[in-house]
């Protein structure tokens, strides 16, 4: 179950590991289990690049109040519940941070309503088609994780 202590254990695991800085994902699947993603504009730091909707945990949020803040902000759509915790990936960011996403499905009020607001396009991506997509490695990993491979 997804509840504060399962949160605060999170945290604190990273915390050990040295990590300060948290980002949390967002798996949006519609009904024949297509996952959302977004693509980054072209010009910014790994432009081109198709990802979940994401972002950084902010100075005294948790991390589920950003996961509902970014996936608002990102895609225009409210979370009705979170559904699984897919694990997580470190990496350096832009700034060399170390820094840990967190990536949790989600179900989403209404999936046919989404406005971008960072991103210049998004894709429905079936498992079939994930390697057609300039994609992570490691969100590749989370997304099979999600589709069971």
């Amino acid at each position: 179950m997804i509840d504060r202590k399962f949160v605060d254990r999170l945290v604190s695991q990273a915390l050990k590991d040295s990590i300060s800085r948290y980002v949390v994902a967002a798996v949006i699947a519609n009904e024949c289990l297509n996952v959302l993603l977004l693509e980054r504009p072209r010009d910014e730091f790994l432009g081109g690049i198709y990802e979940l909707p994401s972002g950084k945990v902010e100075e005294g949020e948790s991390l589920l109040e950003a996961l509902y803040r970014e996936t608002r902000e990102e895609t225009g759509m409210n979370i009705r519940g979170i559904k699984e915790y897919l694990g997580y990936f470190d990496y350096l960011s832009k700034s060399k941070k170390k820094t840990r996403q967190f990536n949790f499905h989600v179900e989403v009020e209404d999936i046919s309503q989404i406005t971008l607001s960072e991103h210049s396009s998004y894709v429905w991506v079936s498992h079939e088609d994930l390697n057609k997509y300039r994609i992570t490695d490691n969100v590749k990993n989370v997304l099979k994780k999600f589709w069971g491979f």
